[in-house]
């Protein structure tokens, strides 16, 4: 078999890799390898369309008829379970083996798990396509859902299942809600839209203990209140996928560790998406590790362009964005970046609150309100990002003042 691109991991940055390799004239084999029996499909919808849709449905990235046009080989359901560095070999879970030119990991993130005795069926995490489906059968009036870690994930599903009026509650061991890149006065907003649609949101809950019993779930909380559910997901963070590289010696550093270009410490395997740490040049080379849709795209297709030698840096400013109730939260940048913060309000409800570092350089923007009221002006702001302006606050501040303006100054 010819040597080609091997890209263990067949989920969005993965198959966006996969696609981009054949757009940008590649002419030799490229070979997609997945664990799932899906094709590569976006998992943003998971907790949202997948949980609410008549029919729910993978959102695919792309058909069998487009990855065969492509040339695209695409080996699903079987795992990588070794890399030779030395042959330029992976090993399959099924006892085959492939060579490879260039080697993209795209292994992503696997739920971070819940450390504590007392798990059963009933209590489930979401990360794949099934685990959705099973979810969703028990999303229905009056059944009991405990939904343990108030992120992203959790405030999702809340809303999804509180649409088919079950009984939901969050149960958050943090003081508030959204605790990592949120800003308190935007977590307060979506507590109150919670609260306000039915959901019991407890914050500064460590829990006790956990019973599955098989018929229920019951959630001592560390105050000794008694949470009892029908189903208890949980939703706690991830972790990256980072074994397979670990084992074939690559430097692992809160992720597979790459450089501006994506690249490991072995110059023939690149890595991209969830499972990765990178430097971002825009907060001076911080290493970061970002868990969103838009950076595996991104990511997938430059892990393709310098797979192809391009040698181009990973310059893109982060952007996050969650859809809760009819409220939409954007944020462009890393917030903790900042030392102070500038608002500006948009009308009926939305708003923006602009975060700037110590020399006054707008670091990032995190904004809420209906529909898209915010989206314009956090992509201004995401543009002022990236090239490190260093905006009047006042104009920041007040609605008079265009974004694009200051973009253009």
């Amino acid at each position: 078999m010819r040597a080609g691109m091997v890209i263990v991991g067949a989920g969005e940055c993965g198959g966006r890799a996969a696609l981009a390799l054949r757009e940008l004239g590649f002419d030799r084999p490229v070979t997609l390898v997945g664990d799932e029996p899906h094709l590569p499909y976006e998992r943003p919808p998971l907790s949202k369309e997948a949980m609410t849709g008549e029919a729910p449905a993978i959102k695919a990235i792309a058909s069998d008829e487009l990855l065969a046009e492509r040339s695209i080989r695409h080996i699903h359901s079987v795992q990588v379970v070794a890399i030779d560095r030395a042959t330029h070999e992976v090993r399959l879970s099924d006892g085959s083996s492939l060579p490879y030119e260039k080697l993209l990991l795209a292994t992503g993130s696997t739920p971070r798990r819940l450390p504590m005795p007392g798990l059963g069926a009933r209590c489930v995490y979401l990360r794949t396509f099934n685990d959705a489906l099973a979810i969703r059968a028990h999303l229905r009036a009056g059944n009991r859902v405990a939904i343990i870690g108030g992120g992203f994930i959790g405030l999702e599903l809340a809303a999804a299942a509180r649409k088919f009026a079950a009984d939901v509650t969050v149960i958050e061991a943090q003081p508030r809600i959204l605790m990592r890149g949120v800003p308190a006065e935007i977590a307060a907003i979506i507590h109150q839209a919670h609260e306000a649609e039915g959901v019991r949101v407890l914050t500064g809950q460590g829990i006790a203990t956990i019973a599955d019993d098989g018929a229920e779930v019951r959630i001592t909380l560390a105050d000794a209140r008694e949470v009892v559910a029908d189903l208890a997901v949980i939703g706690i963070g991830a972790v990256p996928v980072t074994a397979l590289a670990a084992e074939a010696g690559l430097t692992i550093d809160n992720g597979i560790a790459v450089d501006a270009g994506l690249r490991t410490s072995d110059p023939d395997i690149f890595a991209a998406g969830d499972c990765c740490s990178f430097p971002l040049a825009v907060y001076g080379g911080r290493r970061v590790r970002l868990e969103a849709w838009r950076n595996a795209q991104e990511q997938g297709a430059l892990a393709a362009r310098n797979m192809l030698g391009a040698g181009e840096a990973h310059i893109a400013v982060p952007w996050f964005w969650s859809d809760q109730y009819g409220l939409t939260l954007q944020i462009a940048g890393l917030s903790d970046e900042g030392r102070s913060v500038v608002r500006r309000d948009l009308g009926d409800g939305a708003f923006i609150l602009f975060h700037l570092a110590e020399d006054g350089r707008l670091v990032a923007a995190s904004g809420i309100g209906p529909g898209n009221a915010v989206a314009r002006d956090i992509r201004l702001a995401e543009m002022l990002i990236a090239k490190r302006a260093t905006p009047d606050r006042e104009a920041l501040g007040s609605q008079a003042f265009k974004l694009k303006s200051l973009l253009a100054a």
